[in-house]
């Protein structure tokens, strides 16, 4: 028998954080097995959450991105190891910067699996004189295909392949899929996700239906020790037409909990619709990291995690204290919010907060543990 009462006493812990709201959906084999919110939607004007607020998913976007492409390598659109520049032409002459500050012609092609597996050498610069032109040029609309151009106009941090670098990746993999696919991303995305998941409230942009529905951003303070109203934006999102693949979907618990319980139930959600096949699954949770690589990927709430196609995924239990499986795989976002998906166990977890400057290193790998010692 499930308990989860000591889940429950971890959200409610979490305003004594800091963090002024919180809200969790656990689900197995497409069944609801808990769903928990604690705090606020809107601290100052006193409105409790109600489980139905919006949020801005920031990288928890990217499971949803890479999932989009994978549904393009499984139909032969393209392959792991072909040049990004094949699709992309911009990305053929690439420059890396030196240790020395100096531009040099990259000696190997950018290939497709550098983009899912953050190795291509970008960085998260979003504004580089390249971009800042784009968005003049574009009057602010930021349409995603001219982002990634923009963005390969910058130099490589280093050679495509040699280490791991957060970065705007899944950006220029959503213009990839808009090539690819020859659908605008946005429309890509709820066509083949967002509709067959039955996902009626997520979107890549804001639309008049969703205002009145956003819980409250905060950012915590450091210097006051506590989290402060921010404005309702997005800082990612370039422009009205940037489907920013990286940090652009707007969702809620119960429709991001559709599409991770989907993931964890070998690619088909509760709707009987499979978005990718378990193959394609399998491969996302591979670890891509070399011995190199894995020392980029040092942040403290990836102990025990390598970086597979654009999601951790637990390799090593004992190095990180880890309570679920290997294989084990997910994501976070800038406010906070967590996916877990465990296709052995057909179990999934997403947890939404919004508030920057997140404690995320306190609170992922404890809602981790905490859910496998309830089940």
């Amino acid at each position: 028998m499930n308990d989860f009462a000591a889940l429950g006493a971890f959200l409610d812990s979490l305003e004594n954080r800091g963090i002024p709201g919180a809200d969790v959906a656990v689900m197995r084999d497409h069944k609801p097995l808990y769903r928990h919110q604690a705090g606020w939607r809107d601290r100052e004007a006193g409105e409790k959450l109600r489980g139905d607020e919006l949020y801005f998913m920031y990288s928890c976007s990217k499971p949803i991105t890479v999932t989009a492409a994978m549904q393009q390598l499984e139909l032969g659109r393209f392959l792991l190891t072909d040049p990004v520049y094949e699709y992309l032409p911009e990305y053929r002459d690439l420059f890396v910067r030196d240790a020395d500050g100096n531009l040099l012609k990259a000696k190997r092609p950018m290939l497709v699996k550098h983009l899912f597996s953050m190795t291509a050498g970008l960085n998260y610069d979003l504004h580089t004189p390249a971009l800042e032109a784009m968005k003049a040029a574009t009057q602010w609309r930021c349409p995603t295909r001219e982002v990634a151009r923009a963005i390969a106009q910058g130099p490589l941090s280093f050679e495509p392949g040699a280490h791991w670098q957060y970065s705007l990746c899944h950006d220029v993999l959503a213009a990839l899929v808009e090539v690819i696919s020859g659908q605008r991303f946005a429309e890509y995305v709820k066509a083949r996700i967002f509709d067959p998941l039955g996902m009626a409230h997520s979107a890549f942009h804001r639309t008049a239906a969703m205002e009145g529905r956003f819980a409250v951003q905060y950012r915590f303070d450091d210097q006051k020790g506590r989290a402060e109203p921010i404005a309702l934006s997005a800082e990612h999102v370039l422009g009205p037409e940037h489907d920013s693949g990286g940090a652009g979907i707007i969702s809620c618990v119960e429709d991001y909990a559709k599409f991770t319980d989907a993931m964890a139930c070998g690619g088909v959600g509760a709707t009987g619709e499979r978005i990718l096949s378990t193959a394609a699954i399998d491969l996302m949770r591979q670890n891509q990291l070399g011995e190199t690589q894995m020392a980029d990927f040092n942040w403290p709430q990836m102990a025990g995690y390598g970086y597979g196609l654009g999601v951790r995924t637990v390799v090593d239990r004992a190095a990180g204290g880890v309570m679920s499986p290997v294989g084990e795989f997910g994501w976070g976002g800038a406010a906070g919010a967590y996916v877990m998906i465990d296709p052995s166990s057909r179990l999934s977890v997403f947890y939404a907060q919004h508030m920057l400057n997140n404690k995320e290193p306190y609170v992922h790998p404890r809602l981790r543990n905490i859910v496998y010692g309830c089940i």
